[in-house]
């Protein structure tokens, strides 16, 4: 069992690999970020990048994987307020095989509360040719020796990272009222803030997320949730950040249905986005309703038919709760 006084700044270490088929990567995308160069190997050869790839969040979920697989289930691990930055260095590609290195980069005790310590790390995901494809800083909250932590048993990793949704998946509830069609680059309004559309976190879809992304047991069992510092069965953070995408893909759609066919202009990926919080855990049947905000845009200058622009994202509860906020970026298509 790691305790909080087991990690030590400036340690590095490396463990395993997943192999990512084309299968995982559809499966993943159909249910959270229906794209097409992430679910259409043919559409994808007309995408920004030329074939299909795994969406982001679905890479920064298999790093969560390893992470578990490496030491976060033999550990402490009270969970995390946040991710500082994460930097999508490459297209992960069907066939790829991902390894995790980990470099502890600060420690500091908790002054609020004596029994915990926070561990500063970063974390990268390399590819089998050992090329960096995710950078994540983040920091993650850790029992410490004499805290009277216990680990609650089970076989949590008995289900592979591979992503099997619930037969009932919740949909997407779209907002009320008509949506605005889709803009160029150019007619982009800063400051504009646009409601996405809402998801129930039913104890199926949480668990199914968690059994192959963030099998930790507070998200797992809610026997072993109940006895947590959470007090019941909660989503994980990387399934409540993948809300938001499915979210805004169901937005897109609607935005493009607004326009002629072909009329709508395109998107392309995102390099990352910054300061990620989970500010409220969410717990099983919670609706989320999820926004996003113009924050600024700039041309691309190296792609110069392209654009980029940044945008401020949430998420509220039932109860007007925000339980999730970040910065984003993507690139967004110019007018001819």
């Amino acid at each position: 069992m790691l305790y909080f006084e087991d990690f030590a700044t400036g340690s590095v270490s490396d463990y395993g690999s997943i192999a990512v088929p084309q299968s995982d990567i559809v499966a993943y995308a159909s249910r959270f970020d229906a794209q097409d160069f992430h679910i259409d190997p043919d559409k994808a050869k007309a995408s920004f990048v030329g074939s299909l790839i795994a969406s982001g969040w679905h890479s920064c979920a298999l790093l969560m994987r390893l992470v578990a697989e490496a030491f976060l289930l033999d550990s402490t691990s009270m969970g995390s307020p946040g991710v500082e930055e994460v930097k999508w260095l490459r297209p992960v590609r069907p066939g790829d095989v991902l390894g995790l290195r980990w470099s502890v980069l600060e420690t500091k005790e908790s002054r609020s509360r004596p029994e915990m310590g926070l561990v500063k790390f970063r974390f990268e995901l390399l590819n089998q040719r050992g090329e960096p494809v995710v950078e994540q800083n983040n920091w993650v909250m850790f029992g410490r020796r004499g805290s009277g932590f216990e680990a609650a048993r089970g076989d949590w990793l008995k289900h592979e990272a591979a992503y099997e949704p619930p037969l009932a998946a919740s949909a997407v509830e779209p907002p009320a009222g008509q949506t605005a069609p889709a803009r160029f680059f150019e007619d982009l309004v800063i400051g504009q803030t646009h409601e996405l559309g809402s998801l129930v976190f039913t104890p199926e879809e949480i668990v199914a997320f968690a059994r192959s992304f963030d099998p930790q047991p507070f998200h797992m069992d809610e026997e072993a949730a109940r006895r947590s510092s959470f007090g019941g069965l909660c989503a994980s953070g990387w399934h409540t950040a993948a809300g938001w995408m499915a979210a805004m893909v169901s937005h897109r759609r609607r935005q493009e249905a607004a326009l002629a066919p072909g009329a709508a202009p395109r998107l392309g990926p995102s390099p990352g986005f910054k300061n990620l919080r989970w500010l409220k855990p969410v717990y099983a049947g919670d609706r989320i309703t999820y926004y996003s905000a113009v924050a600024d845009k700039r041309p691309s200058f190296s792609r110069p038919e392209w654009g980029l622009f940044f945008h401020h994202n949430t998420g509220v509860n039932q109860k007007g709760e925000t339980v999730l906020s970040f910065d984003g970026c993507v690139f967004i298509e110019r007018r001819s």
